[in-house]
């Protein structure tokens, strides 16, 4: 073995730009997370960062049996994998929910839900539901202040809530929320501006359950938050980057100790000046949403600065008298690895640095034929 855990023994076998998953360090990284929280039972994992069968199963293996996905993709994908409790994390509109109730038909053996936030569309719902003689299992989205999606806390949820208590094909489960806006490097900031956040929460969901005599779940927290309410009680926690882990949380969240378990794998492609180097890492192979300086580091090349990107290139600045060659390989970290992971058509995964499998990303796609 390398005495540098991310190095291959034979790169040559793989060519770039590759998605590399270190199968070790996701197994530590998924036992991490159940430490956090205290067991698997009190998580719901996102998918969206893996989007592959043999990921969400290292997870099963480990005892999570409840999973979250943000696209119908994503719960056909956790259908293949065996999952029994699916939560769709988004509010079906339009053919979504067609499709939504056509898996609960044809698999009336998994628990299925979704998410709603408004009375029309929670109408929608309801009037497909019955026009397909099924129930849709719904948590109402709260906008804990992401201001992406959801209802918010206090009176207006409540008033959501009596609303969809009165849908025959509507069953009301919880509530789901994601603070991931709440991103402070100081963790004693950030748990006071989640407790804050979430008191409200905690009231609302007092009153319900006094007023209606219902036992409501409460889905919480991403990977900036997550463990902040893994010491609240009767909360599920629904973090997703953690077992792949990326650099803008590794620096943003220095008291979270995951490790980083993927990687992207590319080749100096040309030195077109002599202080620059060119490698085969653009935008169709690591995610680019934020500025250049925030999308790779290089573990074994420390001197690149990158200048420029476009769809197939990266263009990095280093001194004159580098010694960096054509087919040299750098692996690197990437900044934001859920999108990293949907540029690629498959991972490469390695044990002990040698290739010992391939894992489609299969939920990638928009669509899974099954």
């Amino acid at each position: 073995m390398t005495d540098k855990w991310y190095e291959l023994r034979d790169p040559e076998k793989i060519d770039s730009p590759a998605l590399l998953v270190y199968k070790q360090r996701a197994k530590e990284n998924i036992e991490r997370a159940i430490q956090e929280v205290g067991s698997p039972d009190r998580l719901r994992p996102h998918v969206k960062t893996n989007k592959s069968i043999e990921a969400c199963r290292l997870m099963m293996d480990a005892g999570i049996k409840k999973f979250k996905g943000a696209t119908i993709a994503e719960v056909e994908m956790l259908v293949l994998a065996g999952a029994n409790d699916i939560l769709l994390a988004y509010q079906p509109v339009g053919p979504k929910i067609d499709r939504l109730l056509s898996l609960i038909q044809k698999y009336p053996e998994i628990k299925f839900h979704c998410l709603t936030d408004h009375e029309s569309a929670a109408g929608a719902m309801d009037l497909k539901a019955k026009e397909a003689g099924s129930k849709l299992s719904v948590y109402i989205d709260l906008n804990a202040g992401t201001n992406r999606t959801g209802i918010a806390p206090g009176p207006a949820a409540m008033g959501l809530f009596e609303v969809l208590v009165q849908k025959k094909n509507l069953q009301v489960r919880g509530f789901h929320l994601y603070d991931g806006h709440l991103r402070n490097p100081v963790f004693e900031i950030r748990k006071s501006e989640c407790d804050e956040g979430f008191a409200p929460i905690a009231l609302m969901r007092e009153e319900l359950e006094k007023s209606y005599g219902y036992s409501l779940e409460i889905i919480a927290g991403g990977t900036t938050t997550f463990p902040i309410h893994a010491a609240r009680e009767r909360v599920t926690c629904g973090p997703g980057t953690f077992i792949y882990w990326d650099d803008g949380y590794g620096f943003g969240l220095p008291e979270q100790e995951f490790q980083r378990a993927a990687l992207v794998m590319s080749r100096v492609i040309s030195l077109p000046a002599e202080n620059l180097v060119c490698v085969d890492l653009g935008h169709k192979a690591i995610a680019s949403e934020n500025p250049i300086e925030n999308r790779v580091r290089f573990l074994n090349a420390t001197d690149l600065t990158p200048i420029s990107q476009s769809e197939e290139h990266l263009v990095l600045q280093t001194s004159p008298d580098h010694s960096y060659r054509i087919g040299d390989v750098l692996y690197g970290v990437p900044y934001h690895i859920c999108p990293t992971v949907a540029l690629h058509q498959e991972a490469v995964v390695v044990e002990n640095g040698e290739q010992v499998a391939v894992w489609k990303t299969i939920s990638r796609d928009r669509r899974i034929e099954f």
